[in-house]
């Protein structure tokens, strides 16, 4: 997709299919394509307008954009393509590559995590005769695929060759924090072919996504691949999306005999020890820094953390990778040398959330007498290039240190309107608050409630590691407001998301 400076890493042009195992002969380059056939009219060009939200000045709009996509008909009058192609946006159209006329779109359901995204075009008659593109498996190494799509530098279908030369997990771009299956190929990526289609022998076995960006190496790409495309036209199949599960706990191999045999695993190659438990993750309450994972849902767990799934090697997070919120597996894992089993119930773990870039909200915001307050999350950090120690000793370890547990919603003063009842307070922006006349803050909507009680004169506002706190006249601040948010041409004093 072409509308991004992260464009680079997000924008997929060229992938191929892939898969760990002894591969049959790799097919030629012999994957005819006839355009004129009818089978390609369900790979679309996708246009987006969109609105970048502004996180420095959230009373406003944004900043408009425009960027373009493919996407292809999986179904009757729905189409499959990315997440990041059709986010932040304000207008969808798709054309087909035999008719150029613009049909308007709007996405059906959206999922950032795995970046991929269903669209339907709001009048159906024009795709009814088209044909939808069916699903194969995960290609084999060395084999042969092609990427179809719309990239930039012309306004027909391109086609691009690769071979598949990786399937690993590994971390999605769209949200940066975000890690699933991949396949990797070695073909360029071009802006524009992301959400199109990657083909092997007539059938789609991923969408292209994202490339690798930098000098280290070339022409590399990645795609999608039908295992992480299924789960997520599973998910929705109830009308909404619950998003991935997690265990919320990371591990480290055992590959020293001697550590092996002090956690009592006796060697054979199973078991990786715990290296870190989330308290608020599936299995917080299950787990300790210490224990040996020995099998998940009867699948051994390799020394490194692979396990043979679906007779392939594995992360041993891909089995987690195929439930869903509310499922449940048995996890066998060993503690003081002795194994113990337990079945935990998966869900989501919203910490790891704020650490993401998001898309398609408003950011949230309080102002009071120039005061700007905002929660933290990346898109925050991002825009305001945050330099203050403090906010970003919490932001980078707000997992590691668990200072979600107390504060779930760290909220940043993020600026200082100027105007006289502030003088002097401009030094206290780019700091997180810890309190509001004695009200601790861990979210943004005890802000507004802390500053909306009137029982005393002075609001005093006392920020994390800052030892002087940031003083305010109750009558003079309250008699400034609406002065200030006029001369800003500020509409409304908060937005906590809720409207």
């Amino acid at each position: 997709m072409n509308i991004r400076p992260l464009l680079t890493l997000l924008v997929l042009a060229v992938l191929p299919p892939v898969m760990a195992q002894p591969a049959p002969e790799p097919p030629t380059a012999s994957q005819a394509i006839d355009l004129s056939s009818g089978a390609w009219d369900g790979v679309v060009n996708i246009d987006v307008s969109v609105l970048f939200p502004d996180y420095r000045e959230p009373w406003n709009a944004g900043q408009p954009s425009g960027g373009s996509g493919t996407g292809f008909l999986i179904g009757k009058n729905r189409f499959l393509t990315n997440a990041h192609v059709v986010s932040n946006a304000t207008r969808i159209l798709i054309r087909t590559s035999n008719d150029p006329e613009p049909h308007p779109a709007k996405i059906v359901h959206i999922a950032h995590d795995c970046d991929l995204a269903l669209i339907e075009a709001e009048d159906p008659a024009h795709f009814e005769k088209l044909k939808p593109l069916d699903f194969g498996g995960i290609p084999q190494l060395n084999t042969e695929v092609i990427a179809v799509g719309y990239p930039i530098g012309g306004d027909r279908i391109s086609v691009t060759r690769g071979v598949v030369s990786r399937i690993d997990f590994r971390p999605y771009s769209h949200t940066s924090v975000d890690s699933h299956l991949a396949i990797q190929v070695d073909a360029a990526i071009n802006p524009g072919n992301s959400g199109g289609p990657v083909m092997q022998a007539g059938k789609v076995v991923g969408v292209a996504f994202q490339g690798f960006s930098g000098r280290v190496a070339q022409n590399v790409g990645y795609m999608i691949p039908v295992p992480v495309i299924k789960r997520f036209l599973k998910d929705i199949e109830d009308g909404r999306y619950d998003h991935y599960v997690d265990l919320a706990a990371s591990d480290f191999p055992i590959e020293n005999p001697a550590q092996a045999k002090a956690l009592g695993t006796n060697g054979g190659g199973v078991g990786v020890m715990v290296a870190d438990v989330e308290p608020a993750g599936s299995v917080g309450e299950i787990l300790k820094i210490g224990d040996v994972i020995l099998s998940i849902d009867d699948n051994p767990v390799l020394n490194n953390g692979l396990v043979r799934f679906e007779g392939e090697l594995m992360d041993m997070n891909e089995i987690v990778e195929r439930k869903f919120a509310g499922d449940k597996i048995k996890l066998a894992f060993m503690r003081d040398g002795k194994k113990q089993e337990s079945t935990v119930t998966l869900k989501r773990f919203d910490p790891y959330v704020r650490l993401g870039a998001t898309y398609n909200q408003r950011p949230r915001y309080v102002v009071f007498a120039g005061l700007v307050f905002q929660p933290m999350d990346r898109n925050l950090m991002d825009a305001h290039q945050m330099r203050d120690s403090t906010v970003n000793y919490v932001f980078d370890n707000f997992l590691t240190d668990k200072l979600y547990v107390e504060r779930p919603e760290p909220v940043v003063l993020t600026s200082v309107l100027p105007d006289e009842v502030n003088t002097w307070l401009t030094p206290y922006a780019h700091s997180i608050v810890d309190e509001i006349n004695g009200v601790k803050i861990k979210s943004l909507k005890d802000v507004k409630t802390a500053l909306e009680k009137k029982d005393k004169a002075f609001i005093e506002i006392r920020l994390l590691e800052k030892s002087r706190p940031l003083v305010l006249k109750r009558e003079l601040a309250e008699a400034a407001h609406p002065r200030i948010m006029q001369t800003y041409n500020i509409k409304g004093d908060a937005f906590l998301g809720e409207e």
